[in-house]
């Protein structure tokens, strides 16, 4: 009898534990959820400028055990230019807040770790968004679990339900089965990870003559860890992984890539920012023709990090006003990006950064060809005396320190390349051979007829290295006015050739 008691006392004093702790914490939420909401607005401004964005909360209704709250995501802009949202128009979240310390929601799941609360989150059927409610069958298509830490730290798991939408009028259909997306963030939103599925996705539209077009992606996936470096930019490791890409035009394939990925690292110190970009695939078909792998590794280091955000910066506030009108004419959008591009080059050169490919890489089964780059740039303003305008070699050498690249391409396998282009053009094995062979010794006789390449051990090579104004062209040595003159100045011919 007696230890019947003290088990009911340990039992009612446990539940006074966590309905105080429940009372609390959902007490604290409510306190702290204006300070909340102007953090998450302060974030959306600096990271987001360009999407005039504002969130809001309405009816809050505070439990012993949970909470409600409605997320209201609108539109900041009195205009429809660039805004993501109408003025008037708005996403609502559907908010119900666990209270901890031992939140409900993750008790259902054996999660007993003691968490602030859980937040179950559901999107809501509005004007922009309707659609696709009509898809779901009035289901949300994005709902997500959030767990917030007594530290303020979060870790959020979001679903997005699959789609099937067919256009009546153009035939186009987009098909989707859904996908998951994790997120988790400290109580600052520095460390941010992520990582994400989608496994299958199909495109179906029709091309300019009527024929049509199945694009499909299989087994997207994508994680990375970011946190901000100097300067504030966000430094850290992404990935993105697809399986394989189909392109199908009549239910022909077309291409069929295999194996695709990116990569990218980028760490900072206190005023640099360094890193690479490495991208693969591992097989590629056109045609249902082989026509091997690839990869490509960039890598950045010594860009100041000031300097790069002021670029950014400049560019989008220059290019901005351009982008929002409508039917903007692409050839005057691509002379603007061009015009502030260059402008704003000097601030891209201040760290006196260094730019390389090593490798850019074409493998089959014949041989593999490469080419590699590396470019020491230097910051003009650095230079002793500015450069005379005049001056091609002196204009040069003031922003290019050392410049070095090589290509080799193996001429067995661009033989390889070129007979699988024959047949894929409908041509028989034995006549895409021939007319390759003869091709590729074309092309390499040419190239050395034009100073171009050279031949070395069945290898088309060709080399170039800049400095000190100077240019060396597969070992010949030139200063860079006369490399102009001779391989880049329309309508000259090569030296030896203009008689």
């Amino acid at each position: 009898m007696k230890k019947t008691k003290i088990a009911v006392g340990v039992v009612v004093a446990l539940g006074i534990i966590l309905t105080g702790g429940a009372w609390f914490t959902g007490k604290k939420l409510e306190e702290n959820r204006d300070q909340a909401l102007q953090n998450a607005n302060n974030w959306l401004q600096q990271q987001m400028p360009q999407a005039h964005l504002t969130l809001s909360y309405q009816d809050y209704q505070r439990g012993v055990f949970s909470s409600q709250v409605k997320l209201i995501i609108q539109s900041s802009s009195q205009t429809t230019d660039d805004a993501l949202l109408k003025p008037g128009q708005s996403l609502v979240f559907q908010e119900t807040l666990h209270h901890g310390p031992f939140p409900l929601s993750q008790l259902r799941k054996f999660n007993l770790i003691p968490s602030m609360a859980s937040v179950h989150s559901e999107l809501q059927n509005t004007d922009p968004v309707r659609k696709l409610f009509e898809l779901t069958k009035d289901k949300p298509f994005i709902s997500g679990d959030t767990r917030i830490g007594y530290g303020g730290d979060t870790t959020s798991d979001i679903r997005l339900l699959p789609l099937d939408y067919q256009d009546s009028k153009s035939g186009d259909r987009l098909a989707f089965n859904g996908g998951k997306l994790t997120v988790s963030a400290d109580n600052q939103g520095n460390q941010l990870n992520y990582s994400g599925l989608v496994d299958d996705l199909a495109v179906t539209s029709k091309n300019d003559m009527g024929m049509p077009v199945l694009l499909s992606f299989n087994g997207l996936s994508f994680n990375g860890k970011t946190h901000p470096g100097a300067a504030d930019l966000r430094v850290g490791n992404q990935s993105v992984d697809l399986k394989s890409f189909t392109t199908r035009i009549e239910d022909k394939e077309v291409i069929n890539a295999q194996g695709l990925q990116l990569l990218s690292d980028f760490t900072s110190d206190s005023k640099n920012i360094n890193g690479q970009f490495d991208y693969k695939m591992d097989a590629v078909k056109l045609q249902g023709q082989d026509f091997g792998s690839a990869r490509l590794t960039v890598k950045l280091s010594q860009l100041d990090a000031a300097s790069l955000k002021a670029f950014s910066e400049n560019y989008r506030t220059q290019m901005q006003p351009l982008i929002d009108q409508p039917n903007v004419d692409p050839q005057l959008l691509q002379q603007k990006s061009r015009e502030a591009f260059a402008s704003n080059l000097p601030l891209l050169l201040k760290g006196n950064p260094v730019i390389s490919i090593a490798p850019l890489s074409w493998k089959n089964a014949k041989g593999e060809s490469t080419f590699n780059f590396t470019a020491s740039l230097k910051d003009p303003s650095s230079s002793a005396a500015p450069a005379d305008e005049g001056n091609i070699n002196q204009m040069a050498d003031n922003v290019v320190k050392s410049l070095d690249a090589r290509l080799v391409i193996p001429m067995a396998m661009a033989s390889e390349v070129m007979t699988r282009v024959g047949i894929a053009e409908g041509n028989s094995e034995e006549q895409s051979a021939k007319l390759a062979d003869q091709q590729v010794k074309g092309f390499a006789a040419m190239g050395q007829m034009f100073k171009l390449t050279t031949q070395q051990d069945n290898n088309i090579v060709a080399s170039l290295q800049f400095a000190n104004g100077q240019i060396t062209m597969n070992g010949e040595k030139m200063p860079l006015d006369q490399f102009i003159s001779r391989y880049l100045t329309a309508g000259s011919a090569p030296e030896g050739l203009s008689q």
